[in-house]
């Protein structure tokens, strides 16, 4: 079976005890649709490597988070806006990212690993984006039942035959909404090829990586198995990293 690190996050449990942890959706997402083992990954580079996680897993899930790429990343100074951070998750994985792109190691990014596919090719965040003009709230709800708090909230339009038009089969989809930053500048390479009503980037490729390359800001880890939107993207990202496994390997640009 196909093994899928899935880049866990760092926290105190009970504010004394340090955990690494992902959340039983994403891993149930990778085994149930993508048909993969689902493996965490502890994001810190004091305990593993970006090139031993390569020799080890066939592909990324790159998990949503509390804490935020941190703006020194993209060089800008942290504010209060930009919330709590990370650096032992930035640390492994921007280089990952760049890493896995470049050989065509298969990547899916989720959330706050949207971002972090952004960050890692050179693009930048806003710290909240509620706060720019014309802007919805795209925050998860603050109260309410699991079922509240993931329900689809708004649309999301794709690029009209491209990558995601083709591979959800449709232009428009549903989608739910649980993030607070957003893409600024979009790297090198990264392409919106779907937002919001409201213009806020939803989905993202890497244009010319040899690979699965592809990220988007909702999450499709809620009901993955069930939902028309979340399956087709963890069976796409399933696909390619049982190809890897198997040892094919994609044919590199000349400039990766």
């Amino acid at each position: 079976m196909p093994v899928v690190g899935i880049i866990g996050n760092a926290y105190l449990l009970n504010d004394q005890y340090p955990v690494h942890s992902g959340g039983v959706m994403n891993s149930a997402a990778i085994r149930d649709v993508s048909g993969a083992l689902p493996l965490i990954v502890p994001a810190d580079p004091e305990l593993v490597s970006v090139e031993e996680l390569r020799a080890t897993c066939d592909g990324f899930l790159f998990t949503g988070g509390r804490p935020n790429v941190h703006p020194e990343e993209y060089g800008e100074e942290p504010t209060e806006a930009h919330g709590a951070f990370d650096r032992a998750r930035d640390a492994i994985a921007l280089g990952l990212i760049r890493a896995c792109v470049a050989e065509g190691q298969p990547i899916l990014a989720i959330c706050r690993g949207f971002q972090e596919v952004n960050v890692a090719m050179g693009g930048s965040l806003y710290p909240e984006i509620r706060d720019l003009p014309g802007r919805d709230n795209h925050r998860m709800p603050p109260d309410g039942t699991l079922e509240e708090k993931f329900a689809l909230r708004h649309d999301v339009t794709f690029t009209e035959g491209g990558v995601f038009h083709r591979l959800m089969g449709s232009q428009v989809v549903r989608t739910n909404t649980l993030h607070g930053q957003g893409i600024k500048r979009a790297g090198e390479r990264v392409v919106i090829d779907g937002r919001a009503p409201d213009g806020t980037e939803e989905a993202l490729y890497i244009d010319g990586a040899p690979g699965f390359a592809l990220g988007v800001q909702w999450h499709p880890e809620y009901r993955a198995g069930e939902d028309p939107v979340s399956r087709p993207l963890f069976e796409g990202f399933g696909a390619a990293v049982a190809r890897w496994a198997a040892g094919e390997r994609p044919e590199k640009l000349k400039s990766a």
